[in-house]
């Protein structure tokens, strides 16, 4: 089995995000978090979060990146539980009974994002498009010759789901957006 841990190959999370995800965090997609705000109301960290950001589930922070990682079914049962929990804690959910089919749902969306080997980095881009949130699913790859992540920009981007905004700048995720 395999599911989704956080990852900081810099320091740009923490200032790209409101909260960033701690490295190693559990991770889920995340987008459920918008579910009541309208994202072209969204500005600065909040919209950098919706259009690029995973969360991670124990610190409840984003993460511009996740790597798929070996996990066993207690790690699985776990993440499920702080999941549900967080609904309940920051969310609001009833109970833990309510909370739990939802956490169960997030859970298995990243487990499916999961098809790639273990180590691979995948990236997010939220978009709205006729009225529906859409995510695409970017994988990314060592470029040849190296063995690790040791650098956020010392990978390739080999795999793209679906094309999303070729000139997003992270630089310009938190400014506000521009008005016609």
């Amino acid at each position: 089995m395999k599911l989704l841990r956080t990852i900081a190959l810099d320091p740009s999370d923490t200032f790209v995000f409101d909260v960033a995800a701690e490295p190693g965090d559990w991770a889920v997609s995340g987008a459920f978090r918008f579910y009541d705000r309208d994202p072209a109301t969204l500005a600065g960290k909040d919209r950098a979060a919706f259009r690029s950001g995973f969360l991670g589930v124990q610190s409840w922070g984003w993460s511009t990146l996740v790597q798929i990682v070996p996990a066993t079914e207690d790690d699985r049962r776990s993440l499920v539980e702080r999941l549900a929990r967080q609904l309940v804690d920051r969310f609001g959910a009833p109970d833990l009974a309510t909370a739990r089919p939802a956490a169960e749902e997030e859970v298995a969306f990243a487990e499916s994002l999961c098809t790639h080997p273990i180590s691979s980095l995948i990236a997010v881009h939220r978009a709205v498009d006729e009225g529906e949130v859409r995510e695409s699913f970017r994988r990314l790859q060592l470029k040849e010759g190296q063995d690790r992540h040791s650098k956020a920009f010392s990978f390739m981007e080999i795999e793209d789901e679906a094309e999303p905004d070729s000139h997003v700048s992270l630089a310009d995720m938190t400014l506000e957006p521009r008005r016609s």
